[in-house]
């Protein structure tokens, strides 16, 4: 028997460019079927090739923002016209079910799902090196340089965030940061809050 049967929101979390949907993908292909992506909603149309419940789940902006008003988003943000959020039935849904549900996002949305969800796990994902955050970006080959200058000066004010994580992991080789993620994960689950109530019952038992 399980001493804790519902699973653990796992808030992965960092800079852009740092890494997060890479260490996020690693994590996914180490075959723990408990693992869970928690899919977001949104207001926007699908693109080609998404499927509703999969990539998004869509819907009209009436019916985000009337979730909105019911207090039914972990986190949610409005982007280029168009919302995004954490469905929160959804992913209580999921953690009752004994998965971990893993959530990749920003760092300020981060901060929001940390004011609902106090007993969910906080990563946040650094860089090896500022420099290394640098060459990540501009490997992209996507974004200007004054883009590229924009966003290591957001990622210095976010880096000044980290100790409101519960942990922090160096993204230095993909897998090793995944594995860091997995050992976090079963070491939580043993955590002395998470079992002492299922523990006292099965001392009780004959």
């Amino acid at each position: 028997m399980k001493l804790n049967d519902r699973g653990l929101l796992v808030v992965i979390s960092g800079p852009s460019g740092v890494g997060k949907g890479t260490v996020r993908k690693a994590l996914f292909s180490m075959n723990n079927h408990d693992l869970v992506y928690s899919v977001s909603m949104t207001t926007r149309k699908p693109r080609e090739g998404e499927v509703d419940g999969k990539d998004y789940y869509f819907v009209s902006k009436e019916e985000f923002l009337q979730r909105i008003e019911g207090k039914q988003f972990l986190e949610y943000a409005e982007f280029v016209g168009n919302y995004y959020g954490t469905p929160l039935d959804k992913v209580e849904e999921q953690l009752d079910q004994g998965h971990e549900v893993v959530l990749e996002i920003e760092v300020e949305g981060a901060l929001q799902v940390r004011e609902k969800a106090k007993d969910a796990v906080f990563i946040f994902i650094a860089p090896p090196s500022k420099k290394a955050l640098y060459d990540r970006l501009k490997k992209r080959g996507t974004e200007s340089d004054e883009v590229i200058l924009s966003r290591m000066q957001k990622a210095d004010r976010e880096f000044m965030l980290a100790h409101k994580y519960d942990y922090i992991v160096v993204n230095d080789d993909v897998n090793n940061a995944a594995d860091r993620i997995m050992a976090i994960i079963r070491a939580e689950h043993a955590k002395t809050e998470r079992t002492i109530h299922t523990y006292m019952k099965l001392l009780k038992e004959v």
